[in-house]
């Protein structure tokens, strides 16, 4: 097998094949140990939970109808009760409501837990899933391909040729795009056990879908055997001397900037011109009358407790820690006096090869790590009541949703630079690959960098 004419062996796309396979079955081992082992476990608790609370709630309201009853009486002068004994019954009231109230903190602090276990082993599954689908269906294509399609490796074929795959993707998301609105009313209707879904609705999405893994097969064909050579170099000013590749590149990041400040001002101009909790909790005049909970926001309900903030707050050093990884895959790719380490790490990353591969695992593990712990945060607000429904709402699912997706999307990414560096290899000629990738995933990272504090701590 080849690309752009340098020859690749069937085994080398096949061994996509078996990685997908590979991570298939760690996702299913893991959704079978998170969301079936120990979230059976916890349900079993908030089962218990949710009774107990349920029963301390029957006594308090059993406790408060005796109270009201006794004082009704005992004011009318209709019974024998001595004021020691309404004192007594409102002392049993006052004890069931604090019983009830206390049941009812633990109910929700094992749903919670729960959701925290059952949830993480779904996304598990489904990012193994989207995984295996897209570098096993991509080997899969490509392995595929005769050998007689792809010249015979000589001449300068190995350069980096313009390529049609680029057309082809964003046909694929146009076709996808327009059939999303159905696409969306026919997955509902999937989950609803009261609506019969029309999965006709779905199709020209599939298609559109369908095309880009093509095209994204397409494209690995294309750059895996890519050596370097011929980076084509643009001409126009301001970018003389510069790959155009690592220029469409900055121009992309622009354009991002500027979809990231409408999410911004969005939520600074809510925030600084409605009476949200924080508002009425600073003493803001005009907040005065408002009473708390009129308008609630997400850093209502995270900021106050390290357990609910716990979760962004691992996924900022996650993402930090992600953009120092791949900065080492990157000096590692390039270091050609590279030597291996004592000890451990040496043992771990016996060769360049090796290294870089593990780098861009770590990347990709801390990475997948953000995208588990951002689900699990979303079921617990929602669980608290905080939806999308509401402006504030979907200005925060809407700004971090956002920012997932291209979290996600890097990793799909990532994954495919992860195999380039276990079969073909990065080196110093050609790891302007990881460098290119790089400076979108720090553009991701200070994203989030500038997203934690303005939506969980302000």
């Amino acid at each position: 097998m080849s690309g752009q004419g340098a020859h690749l062996d069937n085994s080398v796309w096949m061994r996509a094949v078996v990685m997908g396979g590979i991570i298939l079955t760690i996702g299913i081992v893991l959704f079978g140990a998170l969301a079936i082992g120990v979230a059976g476990q916890k349900q079993i608790a908030w089962d218990d939970a949710e009774t107990a609370y349920h029963e301390a709630e029957h006594d308090y309201e059993v406790a408060y109808e005796n109270y009201t009853i006794a004082l009704a009486e005992f004011e009318t002068g209709n019974t024998t009760l001595t004021q020691a004994d309404l004192d007594e019954l409102h002392d049993e009231y006052e004890d069931m409501h604090h019983a009830e109230e206390e049941a009812h903190h633990d109910e929700i602090k094992a749903h919670l837990s729960y959701l925290s276990y059952r949830v993480s082993g779904i996304t598990v599954l489904l990012m193994s899933i989207s995984y295996a689908s897209f570098i096993g269906v991509g080997g899969f294509l490509n392995a595929s391909k005769p050998n007689a399609d792809h010249g015979d490796g000589h001449d300068d074929h190995d350069e980096h040729h313009g390529s049609s795959t680029p057309i082809v993707f964003a046909f694929g998301i146009m076709l996808f795009l327009i059939g999303f609105p159905d696409f969306v009313i026919a997955c509902k209707a999937l989950l609803s056990s009261e609506v019969t879904a029309d999965v006709s609705m779905m199709a020209l999405s599939m298609v559109g879908l369908a095309t880009i893994v093509v095209a994204i097969a397409n494209w690995w064909f294309e750059d895996l055997p890519f050596t370097g050579s011929g980076e084509q170099i643009a001409t126009s000013y301001p970018f003389e001397g510069e790959h155009i590749r690592k220029v469409g590149l900055w121009v992309f990041i622009m354009s991002e900037i500027m979809v990231f400040a409408t999410f911004f001002s969005s939520y600074l101009r809510m925030r600084t011109e409605w009476c949200t909790d924080w508002a009425i909790r600073d003493g803001v005049e005009a907040c005065a009358d408002v009473p708390e909970g009129t308008v609630v926001t997400a850093s209502d309900l995270l900021r106050y407790d390290v357990a609910t903030l716990m979760p962004g707050a691992i996924n900022t050093f996650a993402l930090i820690i992600s953009s120092y990884t791949i900065v080492l895959a990157l000096k590692t790719a390039k270091d050609t006096n590279w030597k291996p380490s004592t000890g451990f790490m040496g043992k771990l990353m016996p060769t360049r090869k090796a290294a870089v591969r593990n780098y861009l695992i770590a990347t990709l593990a801390l990475g997948s790590l953000f995208i588990v712990l951002k689900l699990v945060e979303w079921s617990h607000l929602v669980a608290e009541g905080f939806d999308i429904g509401t402006v504030q709402g979907s200005i925060f699912y809407i700004a971090t949703g956002a920012h997932g997706l291209h979290v996600f999307i890097g990793l799909l990414v990532m994954l495919y630079l992860v195999f380039k560096s276990d079969t073909v290899g990065f080196d110093e000629n050609n790891a302007q690959g990881i460098e290119y990738f790089g400076l979108y995933w720090h553009f991701v990272d200070l994203a989030w960098v500038v997203i934690f504090p303005a939506f969980y701590l302000y």
